[in-house]
């Protein structure tokens, strides 16, 4: 989902506050803080759930009861306190349009480490939760509920402004949808263009494999994934995924340009931006919006754009739905344990060949597709066996090799399976 955290950059303090003089610096800027070059060594992950009343998984949440039992770790967003503490393990919460909660844990070098800690401060969150009759949802799309924004906050009312001109999806996305993000290193500059294309490919294996969201808005969707299905047509094709490309810096960088600014910031209480502005538009016509963009600005942009993959000098995976419990584990150790060599990177490009691109059908038709079926099997598999990659402790190492089992076994042989 949507994490309004500021891009870093290594650029001057002051350069925030400073206009931009024309597109081809704003291009330049964004090509260079969103692919930072480095060994792969940090990841994270942002864990994402629908919360709900324990005794009607069905009845509307309000910002008060959450607030409260989230305590001093609830966000500003619907927080009285002065200052938000972290969880124990030093993990973020933030808090969705929907009243969807999430944990960002901090970058980390290890994997053991990273799940010690969001398995740890997940389960801090959810007993806060339970304290006060709540749940956390196992789906990557509330089966219970329409669609409905608690938070009033000018960032997105603007954004529901803007994605309620193309159609239903935006606000779905926005209230009734929960994801796992997978943070991971772009590597250094030798490896970026195979990482970046390596984590597209997986992709909508992946979505097929860890598909649980058929049910929205009290309704079976027919889609596997109704979760990506109102991703991908939130502000098409700026949802969508990018060609394969050799320049993937440049190629993020005019994409940003040529997507639709969604909120302009201001003192008052509405951000809504002139329909149709660009931030190249804005740069040329500053009259449009009473005042020329800034750098600041453009950093809140790129924080408004959601493909299945956001560059932000790392790589945000978004693609995944939700899962029960600590199946994310599976989920985060199988991307990682695939990324974690150069050897594994190439492997995974030549076993999803056939299956690369196909986004709409893992979100429509998941496994049952033949192509990403095939493809589900041998990434398992690679996976599996890939796993000594990681610092796993042996605990963990029996839990995830475990749960790929399972995830093996569930593929169908068929073309005949179910959705």
């Amino acid at each position: 989902m949507d994490t309004p955290t500021q891009v870093t950059s290594s650029v001057p303090a002051d350069l925030p506050s400073t206009a931009l003089v024309d597109r081809e610096q704003a291009e330049g800027y964004v090509a260079m803080i969103c692919f930072k070059h480095g060994p792969p060594r940090l990841q994270g992950v942002e864990l994402e759930w629908t919360v709900h009343h324990g005794t009607d998984l069905a009845r509307a949440m309000d910002t008060s009861l959450l607030s409260r039992a989230l305590g001093p770790h609830a966000p500003p967003a619907i927080s009285s306190y002065r200052a938000q503490q972290r969880l124990p393990q030093g993990s973020l919460i933030t808090v969705e349009p929907g009243g969807q909660v999430e944990i960002s844990t901090p970058p980390n070098r290890s994997s053991a480490d990273l799940i010690s800690v969001a398995t740890s401060d997940m389960a801090t969150l959810a007993g806060l939760l339970d304290e006060h009759g709540l749940v956390l949802g196992h789906h990557g799309a509330d089966p219970h509920r329409r669609p409905n924004r608690l938070l009033k906050v000018p960032r997105y009312v603007a954004m529901q402004a803007a994605f309620d001109r193309i159609g239903p999806h935006g606000s779905r996305m926005m209230c009734s949808t929960a994801s796992i993000q997978i943070c991971l290193d772009a590597g250094e500059a030798d490896q970026v263009v195979a990482r970046w294309r390596a984590v597209h490919a997986l992709g909508p294996t992946l979505v097929a494999l860890f598909a649980n969201s058929t049910h929205l808005d009290g309704r079976d969707t027919g889609w596997a994934s109704s979760r990506l299905r109102a991703t991908l047509g939130t502000c098409p094709p700026f949802t969508l995924a990018p060609e394969p490309s050799d320049d993937p810096a440049a190629q993020w960088a005019r994409m940003a340009m040529e997507a639709p600014v969604i909120c302009v910031r201001g003192d008052g209480p509405s951000w809504t931006a002139p329909p149709g502005l660009t931030f190249p538009a804005w740069i040329a016509e500053p009259a449009r919006v009473g005042r020329p963009p800034t750098f600041d600005d453009l950093d809140y942009h790129l924080s408004t754009l959601f493909p299945p993959v956001r560059p932000k000098g790392y790589l945000e995976i978004r693609y995944l739905d939700a899962q029960p419990g600590t199946r994310w584990v599976a989920a985060f150790a199988l991307i990682s344990a695939l990324m974690a060599r150069p050897s594994t990177v190439d492997q995974v490009l030549g076993l999803t060949e056939a299956s690369q691109g196909r986004w709409l059908e893992a979100a429509r038709d998941g496994l049952a597709d033949p192509a990403l079926r095939a493809a589900a099997r041998q990434v398992v598999h690679l996976g599996a066996d890939s796993l000594d990659h990681l610092d796993l402790a042996a605990v963990q190492y029996r839990q995830v090799l475990g749960e790929l089992a399972l995830l093996a076994e569930a593929i169908p042989t068929s073309q005949r399976c179910p959705v």
